[in-house]
């Protein structure tokens, strides 16, 4: 089980939710003389957040009106703790733009107040990657398709988004598949998955009907308190995409998504590695497809891979290996409604472990292959991750990747 290290964390104030566009009145400076921007409210006109500074969200953010949001490479923006109403996030609402485009040498780091970080710094100079649940996370919605309907099995064109209450406008979903929220390049997310209530946590990036014109690629999460990636429908093609220590799944799926993620890597989740799940009304537009990707289970993974039985998804050239003995609940419902390309799977039994039939249960022979520890020939390329906390600490290294 993973050990939690508590921090100290400074009170804050409740919050009203009223339009505060980059609220400078109340700037701060850390002990290095680095000015701390307070934000809060809703971002309504084109805004940039530069380098020099670093910028602390005060309860939840949105970026609406047809207002732009540029985030420089190398900036911080750090988050203010609470939960329930005053759970700090940042919201791209439908008709709102990112542009935070990192580099390998600076990435856009979110985290929470508590982390001494400064510009400049990758690795936490006193957060435990385990830390979970201090501030909300990152949300991007979008006006492509999604399968869903309710409880009377009324067919919707969209919704609001898990983990917000309906009192702000955060819905997803439309009609326009290619649609276009921006770009989110080289960017890490640490410790958020606020609880909001009744067991309700926020994931570290949440993609709501998200279209093919927005580019997500070179994104880390780290100790997040639910999943670390979920799409809810939309067509968005992902890249690179690492999570590190989530509280719950490491890529989840719903709402027919029918976009791609490619070079990707999932290590010790608390939950699933993947829970895929397909449509939830009757739209249902194609496949889902997981390739080139990394599975270390470590000690309190569920499921390796969780379908449902109308599961439109497929998982391609990945490589298996990091769990325990005397696990065995490897695989559930493998394949889903079978429309997606499951092959080319590699794995690693521990020493004295389970059969390779009690791991991979309902996989087919030809899908597997046996190989030594780290000696794949599928998987992952972790040279693309070098740009994150998980590298530069030697978590990555440590377990061969």
């Amino acid at each position: 089980m993973k050990k939690f290290k508590s921090f100290a964390l400074a009170a804050v104030a409740a919050l009203a939710f009223t339009a505060c566009e980059d609220d400078t009145t109340d700037n701060q400076t850390t002990d290095n003389g680095i000015n701390v921007v307070p934000v809060s409210g809703t971002i309504s006109s084109d805004a940039t957040w530069t380098k020099d500074n670093i910028y602390r969200l005060d309860g939840r953010v949105l970026v609406s009106g047809g207002a732009t949001l540029t985030i420089e490479a190398g900036t911080i923006v750090k988050a203010s703790p609470g939960s329930g109403a005053f759970a700090s996030a940042l919201i791209i609402t439908r008709d709102g733009m990112i542009n935070a485009v990192g580099t390998a040498s600076e990435p856009i780091i979110f985290t929470t107040i508590a982390d001494d970080i400064e510009p400049g710094q990758i690795v936490s100079p006193n957060m435990d990657p385990s830390n979970t649940g201090l501030w909300g996370g990152v949300i991007i919605l979008g006006e492509a398709q999604i399968s869903a309907s309710n409880d009377d099995g009324d067919q919707l064109s969209e919704l609001q988004i898990e983990g917000i209450p309906t009192s702000v406008d955060a819905r997803y979903g439309g009609t326009n598949d290619a649609d276009n929220s921006g770009s989110f390049v080289y960017c890490s997310i640490r410790h958020g998955g606020s609880n909001i209530g009744a067991g309700n946590e926020i994931n570290g990036l949440t993609m709501g009907g998200v279209g093919t014109g927005t580019t997500i690629d070179h994104v880390e999460i780290v100790a997040n308190a639910d999943d670390g990636v979920e799409w809810f429908g939309g067509s968005v093609n992902t890249t690179n995409m690492l999570v590190w220590n989530c509280g719950d799944d490491g890529l989840d799926t719903d709402q027919d998504w029918i976009g791609t993620c490619t070079n990707w890597i999932v290590v010790g989740p608390d939950g699933s590695g993947m829970e895929l799940d397909g449509p939830e009304g009757d739209l249902n537009r194609g496949t889902h497809q997981f390739t080139d990707g990394t599975i270390y289970a470590g000690s309190a993974i569920s499921d390796l891979v969780d379908w449902d039985g109308n599961t439109n998804a497929g998982v391609e050239n990945v490589y298996f290996f990091g769990w325990d003995a005397d696990y065995k609940d490897g695989i559930s419902s493998f394949g889903g409604d079978g429309s997606g390309t499951n092959a080319n799977w590699e794995y690693t039994l521990p020493a004295g472990g389970e059969p390779v039939d009690s791991v991979f249960t309902g996989v087919p022979a030809a899908a597997l292959t046996s190989v030594a520890a780290n000696a794949n020939t599928v998987g992952a390329n972790s040279a693309e991750f070098g740009f994150t906390w998980a590298a530069q600490s030697g978590a990555l290294s440590s377990i061969g990747l």
